[in-house]
């Protein structure tokens, strides 16, 4: 196109509109002993790829599987050797510091980004991640950050990693004081849930995944509710068969709401599949992460649900379900923290502000789930600050009052 100088001045130019949708796709398998020789898996996993060649793989470990799990590097090499047409193990693989401490630490990313670029890893390579949630956080964030973006199967070994964080579609690591501060969306490769792991934790970390499996019943789906309470001892007693219905259920409601509901990358406000959390976020701060992350968000369930009864959204019978519920599974549902008499909002160690924090993250309004009904999630976008404090003092009443008659000691 000639354009007249004359013109020039009047020139009119429309934005040029930009549109396209991609399309993510991968699965969350189930088995046991995934780098026992026998079991192929691992490696029809990565050959399903369709290229030719065996591929780069590095693996990133929990070093807290490792106390338990101590033949676990030479079982991953000999597993490598094993199918040496469809993988190459290119470096030992890297150990992390377990738990969220290493969400904490910027030199354990930078560990894992030196050891990619000095192996030659690329978008054609694959990251196993193995080992709990934070880890795995960490870990898909250098995958997600490294060339844009290298394969990453993630390998969970908890209860909470199997049927919540690692089937999703979030990395991220702290910064700056709080939760999940640098992040990115980016889903992986494929999950790889080896029920085989979930046998070596301890009881804290076997019980506190359930809360995630709570969460998602109380906001989606009433009847895995029941299924949850009816087998509250039998979860507690740590039945593998109880447990393993309860992943499979809880991994499929949460990648369920993330293909379906429309908002996968969470542009807008609205985040429910965070019911309880933004009270459980701050818990974990004020309490030096002494609360496990599962811990946390019993008390984030309780007290919600606690507010959501004082507003009228649930009965008095429904929120005592929910709370005998908790109980059974051997949740504690009150810490000092909650009792902190701090009513400046902006106060670091003030509860609330975990609101604001909440709100922030997201951007947009605030926006929290609440209920009103068992399976049945409401969303509200202001709450009544004089009443959830009120909330605190109601649950901490409830639990005080369920207590055995010689007491209550935190051991947390």
């Amino acid at each position: 196109m000639v354009i007249d100088i004359k013109q020039k001045a009047t020139l009119n130019l429309q934005p040029i509109r930009q549109s396209f949708s991609v399309t993510f796709q991968y699965k969350v398998h189930f088995t046991n002993n995934v780098f026992d020789l026998k079991n192929s898996l691992l490696a029809q996993v990565i050959a399903a790829d369709g290229e030719v060649g065996p591929k780069k793989v590095l693996a990133v470990v929990d070093s807290g599987l490792l106390e338990s799990r101590r033949t676990l590097l030479k079982q991953i090499a000999a597993y490598c050797d094993r199918h040496p047409d469809r993988l190459k193990l290119v470096a030992d693989p890297i150990i992390i510091t377990a738990g969220e401490a290493a969400k904490n630490d910027p030199n354990e990313l930078s560990k894992i980004h030196q050891i990619i670029d000095e192996v030659g890893l690329c978008r054609h390579s694959y990251i196993l991640g193995i080992g709990g949630g934070a880890v795995l956080d960490l870990v898909g964030y250098a995958a997600a950050t490294a060339h844009r973006g290298i394969r990453l199967i993630r390998i969970p070994t908890t209860v909470l990693a199997q049927n919540d964080s690692a089937v999703g579609v979030k990395n991220g690591i702290n910064a700056f004081g709080k939760k999940n501060f640098l992040g990115t969306f980016a889903p992986p490769y494929a999950v790889l849930n080896d029920f085989s792991f979930l046998t070596s934790l301890n009881d804290r970390d076997w019980r506190s995944g359930i809360a995630e499996a709570v969460k998602v019943a109380l906001i989606k789906d009433a009847d895995f509710f029941e299924y949850i309470s009816t087998h509250a001892d039998a979860l507690i007693c740590r039945d593998m068969n109880s447990m393993q219905q309860l992943i499979y259920r809880c991994a499929q409601l949460h990648m369920d709401h993330i293909a379906n509901n429309g908002d996968p990358f969470e542009v807008g406000s609205s985040r429910p599949l965070d019911f309880g959390h933004w009270a459980a976020h701050k818990l974990e701060q004020l309490t030096n992460h002494r609360l496990r992350h599962g811990e946390a968000v019993a008390i984030g369930i309780a007290l919600d649900s606690t507010y959501s009864y004082l507003i009228g959204l649930l009965s008095r019978l429904e929120w005592q379900r929910i709370l005998n519920t908790l109980l059974s599974l051997n949740f504690v549902l009150y810490v000092p923290e909650l009792s902190e008499k701090i009513t400046e909002l902006e106060h670091p160690r003030c509860l609330f502000r975990g609101l604001s924090e909440f709100r922030e993250h997201l951007g947009g309004e605030l926006t929290l789930t609440l209920l009103q009904g068992l399976g049945k999630g409401i969303e509200v976008h202001q709450v009544d600050i004089s009443l959830f404090r009120q909330a605190t003092w109601l649950l901490g009443e409830f639990y005080n009052s369920s207590l055995p008659a010689s007491g209550w000691e935190c051991v947390m």
